[in-house]
C-alpha cells in the first residue's frame, strides 16, 4: 500500500507519459505475414485511455527500439505527435522530449516492460511496469499494472493518472449521460 500511495502522489505531477511499444502497447508477440510484413496487435481500450489522458492535459509519447510502419500508423491514428522508433538508447529520445516540451524528469511517467526501458525509468517521476514485465523492471517501478501489456495495461496506467489528477470523473462523465 505504501508503494501505491507513493505512485499516487507522483502521478499528480505528470505532464508527459511515455510508452514502450512491444510488450506494453502490444502483447509483445511479433507476428509476420507470409510476405514478411510485421503485424502488431493493439488494444482499443488502451487507445481510448491515451486519448482521454491527452484531453486532460497529459501529453503522450512513444519510444520504441523497433522501427515498423504499423507503429507510425497507430500513433497517427491516436494523435500521438511525439514518437520515436529505432531507439536502442531511449535516453536520447527522452532527453530530446524533455527539452522540446520544457519539462522536468519528475513530470514524466514511463510504461515499460523490459530492461531496455530501465535507463529512462530510473530517471523519471513515475516508472510503471506492466504485469508481464521483466523482474528487474518491476523492481524499479513505482506502479505495476494488474493487466498485461497489450491487454489493457496502458488503460490502467492512464486511468490511474486521471484519478490521481482528479480528472477521471470528468473524463468518464461524457459517457455517462
Amino acid at each position: 500500500m505504501k508503494l501505491l500511495n507513493k505512485a499516487y502522489l507522483r502521478a499528480k505531477k505528470i505532464k508527459l507519459i511515455i510508452f514502450d511499444v512491444d510488450g506494453v502497447l502490444t502483447d509483445g508477440g511479433l507476428y509476420f505475414s507470409d510476405e514478411g510484413i510485421e503485424l502488431k496487435r493493439f488494444n482499443s481500450l488502451d487507445g481510448l485511455g491515451i486519448k482521454l489522458l491527452k484531453k486532460s492535459g497529459v501529453e503522450p509519447a512513444v519510444i520504441s527500439a523497433r522501427d515498423t510502419p504499423n507503429v507510425a500508423h497507430r500513433m497517427n491514428n491516436l494523435g500521438i505527435e511525439h514518437f520515436y522508433q529505432g531507439q536502442n538508447d531511449k535516453l536520447i529520445a527522452f532527453n530530446e522530449l524533455l527539452k522540446k516540451l520544457s519539462l522536468k524528469a519528475e513530470q514524466v511517467a514511463y510504461v515499460g516492460d523490459d530492461v531496455i526501458d530501465l535507463p529512462v525509468m530510473r530517471n523519471i517521476g513515475l516508472p510503471i511496469a506492466v504485469a508481464n514485465a521483466h523482474d528487474l523492471v518491476k523492481d524499479n517501478a513505482c506502479l505495476i499494472t494488474q493487466k498485461r501489456g497489450g491487454h489493457g495495461a496502458v488503460r490502467e496506467a492512464c486511468d490511474f493518472i486521471l484519478k490521481a489528477q482528479d480528472n477521471y470523473d470528468s473524463a468518464m462523465g461524457a459517457y455517462l449521460v
